[in-house]
């Protein structure tokens, strides 16, 4: 009897060692997992950011057949596209800003960082839908190329 209550014992211990180990497993920062093969993103968050400003080109580029001219703002882009009504409100995106800018002819788009590091560098594209990237201060067009 007394061994019986020994190994409940211990196996009472050892199952909940167990659960606590899986709980500081299940807490540690996961590496980002590519959703797509070439994926230039480093973490979900510039994943969430390369894909807003995918959108807003093709948007863009949609808008630009149609109407033989760029918009002049997010909103008037918004139902072009996948772009959403939302999505052209809201600039604040997560850990990013988004910022459009229209210029002669064309326009630029930026993804900023709300703290700039590895894994969230600011971005930048203009109307021939290369998206540039750069870790250490807000991307232009002399930034490296993601795509």
């Amino acid at each position: 009897m007394n061994r019986r209550r020994i190994r409940r014992y211990c196996a009472g211990i050892l199952a909940v060692g167990m659960m606590g180990a899986g709980l500081v497993l299940a807490q540690a920062p996961a590496s980002y997992q590519p959703k797509f093969p070439g994926d230039p993103a480093r973490s979900e968050s510039e994943a969430q950011a390369l894909g807003y400003m995918r959108t807003v080109l093709r948007a863009e580029h949609a808008y630009k057949k149609r109407h033989n001219k760029y918009a002049e703002s997010l909103e008037s882009l918004a139902g072009t596209g996948s772009l959403t009504k939302r999505m052209a409100h809201t600039t604040n995106r997560g850990d990013y800003t988004a910022s459009f800018r229209p210029h002669h002819d064309g326009f630029a788009l930026t993804m900023t960082p709300k703290q700039m590091d590895s894994e969230h560098r600011s971005f930048y594209a203009e109307e021939d839908g290369a998206i540039h990237a750069d870790d250490r201060k807000p991307a232009d067009m002399d930034s490296p190329k993601v795509q």
